[in-house]
């Protein structure tokens, strides 16, 4: 995704006048010099919301003005309001995501975005790069090509972003709180990987979704909220620092875990024997996408009835999505653990049978991901274990060799699961391995 978003980039400035330039090293070392040598008095760059990103932003500011003088100036750019402005009545930080959102909201909108230049001044003086910088970002093809279906699903880009935000916008907004939620239909707008590497602001989001929605946030609100919780993440970020790291709840650091390699392998290869779940895996594998209600049964069934560190899902998720955004994956993999900031209840469990029932009752979903069970009815696409020898021979499906068992029992998962939480809070419980 990077490797063609900077292609992307570099053509759409080129365009307009002023080609990317791009450097390879650390950033307090070239951007100095790039400075002295075409006479900048002054950097611009969006800030970062993550602890690293916020010491090297440090270390080059102190960098610059060691070099010359130069400034370095910081401004907003992946939120919508800047966390260290924002606060609670009592001047604190907002720890739950419902009043976080109502008062985000209350009496106010995003500055609308700003119209995009006609033309670009290329700077005089600055370096050429030295072959092309961005080879090595994609290995290229290998065998297999893990990214052969890349192309036909995503275009990085401003261009790309534009594209997708318009075409999900054509249908009424009204009906996104429930699609949304169906796996088997395009119901999302898939914007989030055009999001994360920053190729359209969630200020152009929210004034298009306002728009298409004739002003009524009501109609919006729905999708809106999802821009919110992205929000909520990020502040949680520029105030939690450790979110990606540590439970934000410290009592959860005596969550008994119970690592085991070959459940996570199976959880991540799409072999649970849960077809929700497999066919959940097996897209992100596939697309490095997945739809966002099977994430949260998928990341329920890895951290609870498990019992797996919420720190290897996340990993994972950080591996393989394409819009893996660290804000937002630590924020939602703690909310699924239940050690997050959200008053949620940390006892949920998801049930994936009932889940894959509900939200993909014929099967649409779990039939694309999950081939050698298409074959099977509606009926039992989401409990292939029960169903009977007949329905089994026809649909050409012999369990345990076509398909996996269930790797552990919902129902028995889920009892270990709340007997896991009422030993977290056992002052006396073994202290277990750290997330």
């Amino acid at each position: 995704w990077l490797q063609r978003s900077l292609r992307a980039l570099d053509a759409a400035l080129s365009r307009l006048g002023a080609p990317l330039l791009v450097l390879r090293g650390a950033p307090e070392a070239l951007l100095p010099d790039l400075a002295r040598r075409i006479g900048a008095a002054a950097v611009l760059a969006g800030r970062r919301y993550d602890a690293g990103g916020r010491a090297r932003d440090a270390r080059v500011a102190a960098a610059l003005a060691g070099a010359g003088g130069a400034q370095l100036r910081l401004f907003t750019s992946a939120v919508l309001r800047e966390p260290a402005g924002f606060a609670n009545g009592s001047g604190r930080p907002y720890a739950v995501y419902g009043p976080f959102a109502r008062a985000f909201t209350a009496d106010w909108d995003p500055a609308p975005p700003l119209p995009r230049p006609e033309r670009l001044a290329a700077v005089a003086g600055a370096p050429s790069a030295a072959g092309d910088p961005l080879l090595g970002l994609y290995p290229g093809r290998g065998e297999p090509d893990w990214a052969a279906e890349f192309p036909t699903l995503w275009t990085p880009g401003e261009a790309g972003a534009g594209s997708r935000l318009a075409r999900f916008l054509e249908a009424p907004l009204g009906g996104y709180a429930t699609a949304r939620n169906a796996p088997g239909i395009e119901g999302s707008s898939r914007l989030s990987p055009h999001l994360r590497w920053g190729e359209v602001s969630p200020r152009q989001v929210w004034h298009a979704a306002m728009d298409a929605a004739g002003g009524d946030r009501a109609a919006a609100r729905p999708f809106l909220g999802e821009l919110l919780w992205r929000e909520f993440s990020l502040h949680t970020l520029w105030h939690r620092p450790e979110l990606p790291e540590r439970p934000l709840r410290p009592e959860f650091d005596r969550f008994p875990f119970q690592p085991d390699a070959a459940l996570l392998r199976a959880w991540q290869r799409g072999r649970t024997g849960y077809p929700l779940v497999d066919a959940g895996m097996r897209q992100l594998w596939r697309l490095g996408w997945m739809h966002n209600r099977v994430r949260m049964v998928a990341a329920s069934l890895l951290v609870k009835q498990l019992l797996q560190p919420w720190g290897d899902g996340a990993a994972w998720f950080w591996d393989t999505l394409v819009d893996a955004d660290l804000a937002n994956n630590s924020a939602s993999w703690q909310w699924i653990a239940g050690s997050g900031v959200d008053a949620a209840p940390y006892f949920r469990v998801f049930n994936p049978v009932l889940q894959g029932e509900k939200f993909d009752p014929a099967g649409r979903y779990v039939r694309r991901f999950v081939p050698e069970l298409a074959g099977l009815p509606d009926r039992w696409i989401h409990r292939p274990w029960e169903a009977p020898e007949g329905a089994l021979r026809a649909a050409g499906v012999t369990p345990g060799r076509d398909y996996p068992a269930p790797v552990i029992d919902a129902a028995a998962g889920r009892a270990r699961a709340l007997a896991a939480f009422a030993a977290m809070r056992d002052p006396a419980a073994v202290r277990g391995p750290a997330p």
